[in-house]
C-alpha cells in the first residue's frame, strides 16, 4: 500500500468537502440564521486538515493503482462524513456528535433517514447543507473529483469503478475525466430543470433546490416536516415523480439519448423492466389501497400509489402518505422494491434492476439444465453474452448482501432489545442498507432514527455507505492484508 498518495488525494477531497459547504454559508449569511460561524469553523477545520494530509503525501511522489484506489473512495467516504458532520455538531444542531455524523453520512450516501425532529429549530444554513450533502453523493463525490482532477489519468478510472454503483461501470467518453465531466453536466441539467418547474408550481428558491437535491439523488431529505405532503400540491408530486424515475435511469442512457440514437432506452432490457415494474406496481398498490378500509377513492389510491411507489423503488424516500398504515401485502410489496432499487448506472440505491434481472436468468439456466442436460445456452443481457464470471459475481455479490442484511437486523434488535419490534429491526436495515430511509414500524414515514440508541445510529450510518458503494469497496478495509505494503 502507497500510503502517501492516499494521504495525498484524501487530502484534496477534503478540501473539496470543504469548499462545498461555501454555498451553505451563503445561505446562512443571507437567512441571518446564527449559523455562519459553526459553518466557518467547518471549512477551516475540514480545509485545514485536507491540506495537512496533502502536504504530507506530497513528501513522496506515488502512482496510483487498483489498491490505493479502493482505501481513498472507502476511506473518503467515511472522513466526508466526519467532516461534514462538523457544520451541525459546531452549531449544535443534534444532541450528539453521533447524531450529526448520522445526518451527514444520511445525506451522502442519499439515503434520507433523518434524526431531526424541529424543522423550525434548524438554521436554513444547515436545512441546506443538510440537502447539498444528497446532491453531492448523489452523481459521487469521486465523480466530482476525478472531474475536477485532470492529473489522475487512468487512477481516476479506478477510482470511479469504485464509487459507481452497478455490476458494470460504463466509461462513455475514452478518458474518463471526459466522462466525469459528461456525467455531471446531465446531472447538473437536470438540476436546473427540476429547479425552474418546481419554482413554476409555486415553490420559493430555497425550497425548490433542497428538494431538487433531494429528487436527483433520489435521498429524500425535506425542508418540511411533513416532506412532499406538506405541499399539498399535485403538480408538485408530479414533477417529483417524473424526476425521481429519471433519477433512477443510467445516466449513460441519457447520453446515448443525447448521441441521436433513437428508441436506445425502449431498447434497454433494464429500462424496461425497471418501467414495468413501477407501472405494475402503482396498479397493484392503487387497487389494493382502492379496496382496503382506509375509505380511499381509486383517484386518490392511485395519486398516492402512483408517488410512493417510484419513491421507494428508487430509493428516494419522499412521502405524501403514511404507507405504515397501508394494508399488509401493499407494505410487503415495498418492502421488497426496497431491494430492487433503481438502474445501474442512476443515483438510485438498492440491489439494482440489471442485477435481478441477470440473477433469473441464471437461475433459469441452472433449471433448464436439469431436464435438458445437454442443452448449451448463453446468457444474454439484450445483444451482450454475459460470461461466467460476471455472473458468479453477481451471485457472490446476492450472498454476501443478505448476510449483511440478515447480521445487521440481528445487531439492531440486540442493541435496542425491547425498544423495537421485528418489523422496525428488519425494515430500518432494508432502508439504511438500500439507501431508502423511511422503514416500517418504529422508523415509517411520519417517524424517524432520533430515538435509536447512539450504537444503533453507528451500525445503520455503516451499512448506508456499505450500501452506497455496494459492499466490497468498504469490506475489503476490514482485511488485514489489504493494508500490507506491497
Amino acid at each position: 500500500m502507497n500510503y502517501f498518495i492516499v494521504l495525498r488525494l484524501l487530502g484534496l477531497l477534503l478540501a473539496t468537502v470543504g469548499a462545498s459547504m461555501l454555498p451553505s454559508l451563503a445561505w446562512s449569511v443571507y437567512y441571518a440564521d446564527g449559523a455562519q460561524m459553526a459553518i466557518v469553523r467547518a471549512i477551516v477545520a475540514t480545509a485545514g486538515l485536507g491540506g495537512a494530509m496533502y502536504l504530507l503525501g506530497r513528501l513522496r511522489r506515488q502512482d496510483l493503482f487498483r489498491k490505493e484506489a479502493t482505501a481513498v473512495v472507502g476511506l473518503g467516504w467515511l472522513l466526508s462524513a466526519a467532516m461534514g458532520a462538523l457544520p451541525f455538531y459546531f452549531a449544535r444542531a443534534f444532541p450528539s456528535y453521533v447524531d450529526c455524523f448520522f445526518e451527514c453520512m444520511s445525506g451522502l450516501t442519499t439515503t434520507g433517514a433523518s434524526v431531526l425532529t424541529d424543522f423550525e429549530a434548524m438554521p436554513k444554513g444547515l436545512l441546506f447543507w443538510r440537502s447539498f450533502t444528497h446532491w453531492l453523493g448523489g452523481m459521487g463525490i469521486i465523480v466530482l473529483f476525478v472531474a475536477l482532477l485532470p492529473f489522475l489519468g487512468a487512477g481516476g478510472r479506478a477510482l470511479i469503478e469504485r464509487e459507481v454503483p452497478g455490476p458494470v461501470t460504463e466509461t462513455l467518453t475514452p478518458r474518463v475525466k471526459d466522462t466525469a465531466v459528461l456525467l455531471w453536466k446531465i446531472y447538473c441539467g437536470l438540476t436546473i430543470a427540476e429547479t425552474l418547474i418546481l419554482m413554476l408550481c409555486g415553490m420559493s428558491f430555497f425550497d425548490a433546490l433542497c428538494h431538487t437535491f433531494g429528487t436527483l439523488a433520489t435521498g429524500g431529505f425535506s425542508t418540511h416536516p411533513a416532506s412532499i405532503a406538506g405541499f399539498d400540491s399535485l403538480a408538485i408530486e408530479l414533477v417529483v415523480i417524473v424526476f425521481m424515475i429519471a433519477a433512477g435511469t443510467n445516466f449513460a442512457l441519457y447520453y446515448g439519448v443525447l448521441r441521436g440514437r433513437r428508441g436506445l432506452m425502449l431498447r434497454d432490457p433494464e429500462w424496461r423492466c425497471y418501467m414495468g415494474l413501477i407501472a405494475g406496481s402503482i396498479l397493484f398498490v392503487a387497487v389494493m389501497l382502492a379496496r382496503s378500509d382506509l375509505g380511499l377513492s381509486f383517484g386518490r389510491s392511485l395519486r398516492e400509489a402512483a408517488f410512493q411507489v417510484p419513491s421507494i423503488m428508487t430509493t428516494t424516500g419522499f412521502a405524501t402518505a403514511d404507507f405504515n398504515a397501508w394494508p399488509t401485502p401493499v407494505k410487503l410489496w415495498l418492502v421488497l422494491l426496497m431491494f430492487v432499487g433503481g438502474s445501474a448506472g442512476s443515483t438510485g440505491g438498492g440491489i439494482k434492476v440489471v442485477r435481478w434481472i441477470i440473477l433469473a436468468k441464471v437461475a433459469w439456466g441452472y433449471l433448464e439444465r436439469i431436464y435438458s442436460p445437454r442443452t448449451v445456452r448463453k446468457t444474454r443481457l439484450g445483444n451482450v453474452v454475459l460470461d461466467t464470471d460476471l455472473a458468479n459475481s453477481i451471485l457472490v455479490f446476492f450472498f454476501i448482501w443478505a448476510f449483511v442484511f440478515c447480521l445487521g437486523s440481528f445487531l439492531v434488535a440486540l442493541l435496542e432489545g425491547s425498544r423495537v419490534d421485528l418489523v422496525t429491526a428488519t425494515t430500518s436495515v432494508a432502508a439504511t442498507l438500500n439507501n431508502i430511509g423511511p422503514g416500517l414500524g418504529l422508523v415509517g414515514a411520519t417517524e424517524n432514527y432520533a430515538a435509536m440508541q447512539p450504537a444503533t445510529k453507528v451500525l445503520l450510518s455503516f451499512l448506508m455507505v456499505l450500501g452506497r458503494l455496494e459492499l466490497y469497496t468498504i469490506l475489503v478495509l476490514f482485511a488485514p492484508r489489504f493494508w500490507r505494503a506491497k
